[in-house]
């Protein structure tokens, strides 16, 4: 069962798309009813011609084919025109709604604790695609449910001349139909589908974290066995989708085969004349054609379901708590704990130090407002555990340990950090940061792409390039974890230089997270995290 934040998500969404659906269910029904009338009219319409050509030169100057003719042709545009537009309009609505509904997703997963949301690039790529897609499904499954009751009428209307027995006998074919495809497809059919949307997320999940550890795979001449491993899962699940096809194929075939019946049951039941009967036989056909597309949607069903609760799982997630409160400058900072205490003014340099695992990078994604929990920190007298995280990001600038990048160029990545940065700022905070020799001397200079994940720089290159980023998004405090980590002992140096300068004319403090000597130097204050 879906949870109701995701049910009134998904309303949200697709509440500006509701026309074009609805355009899509006519065009849908107007499509379902000019293929059957227009199956029943050219089986009438031959037999009609074949019975006047038999009766004589008399029966065929008065059969009038020239109606007959127009409304074929008629019909065969219309029902052309319908389907398009059937498509053109519920997959409009289906696409916008999915892309709105992922900004939606990604703004409430940036909303949860950081603890709650750290996966896997693969395992967020099937959260965020594979699932969000399977929900087309859902949007784009109703003009085919509207198309299969409209042609199923249609034809039950075209068999009433042939008589009460011919209806009833179509009446309950449809049923026996819809009954016995549907146990069958919920019988085989989400079990297979659910297996192969597994496979496929961990498929691509492996190779996410096959191509994070190329280097060492090829430094151990691993490529091969990587590469069985790769073949023996993707012949796996081929094998899967061959079940999944021969499931459905087995579904087609009772389709197509109550077709036939449904054309043998009216010509065997029918009284009326020939004509009619003709008509109404490939009326019946058709109808049992419209409900195919109802019956492969079932194969769907669990993946759609599956897809629903991981989505609800995450949206159910609470996000960071926090009530709003007013807007703070930053003047002070307050952190207690271990009988240890730093009160901060604006402008103060703290240093953090401690053994790994003390809680020291888990302090400053605190202060950042990365994390529910990380120590008692009070900001201009409110305690940071009641503040919500936009309070606590609009107040600090952060480099993290483990600085992510943006798959785009060097400036895409800088500029994320605030609206309306020019060339020149994107320049300076280089400097600060000693990266701006190294970003000239490449050939895009600021326009180089850094590839995933920043795959294409350095270690020091990201860290360097993640202080930057901080720089300019020109908050009242800078926090720092292990900014100089892999430099030299040069560029260290003028790093430190460089954030003493920035510091001091800017008056933003600092708080920092390092075990190199040289930076240490930076803070007036010093906090040890026992540990």
């Amino acid at each position: 069962m879906t949870d109701r934040r995701l049910e009134a998500l998904l309303d949200e969404v697709s509440r500006p798309y509701r026309g074009a659906t609805r355009l899509a269910m006519l065009c849908a029904a107007c499509a379902a009813i000019a293929g059957i009338l227009l199956l029943g009219l050219a089986g009438w319409f031959i037999t009609g011609a074949a019975l006047a050509g038999a009766a004589g030169i008399a029966a065929v100057q008065a059969f009038n084919y020239l109606l007959p003719s127009a409304a074929i042709r008629l019909l065969a545009i219309g029902r052309t025109v319908t389907r398009y537009g059937e498509r053109l309009y519920g997959h409009k609505a289906a696409l916008s709604a999915l892309a709105l509904f992922r900004i939606r997703l990604f703004e409430t997963l940036i909303a949860k604790p950081i603890a709650n949301v750290e996966r896997g690039a693969g395992d967020l790529a099937a959260l965020l695609l594979e699932d969000v897609a399977a929900l087309e499904d859902r949007f784009v499954r109703a003009p085919g449910d509207v198309a299969a009751l409209v042609g199923t009428a249609t034809a039950l209307a075209l068999a009433m001349p042939a008589g009460p027995m011919a209806m009833y006998a179509l009446a309950a074919i449809v049923v026996a139909v819809l009954v016995l495809t549907r146990l069958l497809a919920r019988r085989w059919l989400p079990a297979r589908a659910l297996r192969i949307q597994q496979d496929i997320a961990a498929l691509k999940q492996l190779f996410v974290e096959y191509a994070a550890a190329s280097p060492e795979i090829a430094a151990y001449a691993l490529g091969r066995s990587v590469e069985t491993q790769l073949l023996e899962r993707a012949a796996g699940l081929d094998a899967k989708r061959t079940a999944f096809a021969r499931a459905e194929a087995v579904l087609a075939a009772i389709v197509t085969g109550a077709g036939g019946l449904a054309m043998a049951a009216m010509l065997g039941l029918s009284t009326a004349a020939l004509p009619i009967t003709l008509l109404a036989a490939l009326a019946a056909a058709g109808a049992i054609e419209t409900l195919g597309a109802s019956v492969r949607s079932s194969g769907r069903e669990a993946v759609i379901a599956a897809g629903l609760a991981r989505l609800a799982a995450l949206v159910s997630t609470p996000p960071m708590s926090g009530v709003p409160g007013p807007l703070l400058a930053g003047d002070q900072i307050r952190i207690t704990g271990n009988n240890q205490m730093a009160t901060l003014k604006r402008g103060d340099r703290l240093s953090i130090t401690g053994r790994s695992g003390s809680g020291k990078t888990s302090l400053l994604e605190y202060l950042a407002g990365q994390r529910t929990t990380g120590g008692n920190v009070e900001i201009d007298g409110h305690s940071i555990a009641h503040l919500p995280p936009d309070t606590r990001r609009a107040l600090f600038g952060f480099s993290p340990q483990n600085a992510q990048m943006l798959a785009g160029t060097i400036a895409d990545n800088l500029r994320i950090a605030r609206i309306g940065l020019t060339d020149e700022a994107l320049w300076q905070a280089l400097e600060v940061a000693c990266l701006a020799d190294d970003v000239r001397a490449l050939p895009e200079g600021l326009a180089t792409w850094v590839g995933d994940g920043g795959i294409r720089l350095s270690g020091g290159q990201r860290k360097r390039l993640s202080l930057a980023r901080a720089l300019l998004a020109d908050r009242p405090w800078l926090l720092l974890d292990e900014p100089s980590e892999g430099l030299d002992p040069q560029t260290e140096a003028r790093m430190r230089t460089n954030l003493d300068e920035w510091l001091n004319e800017t008056g933003a403090g600092l708080v920092l997270v390092t075990h190199r000597t040289a930076m240490l130097s930076l803070a007036d204050q010093h906090l040890a995290l026992p540990g």
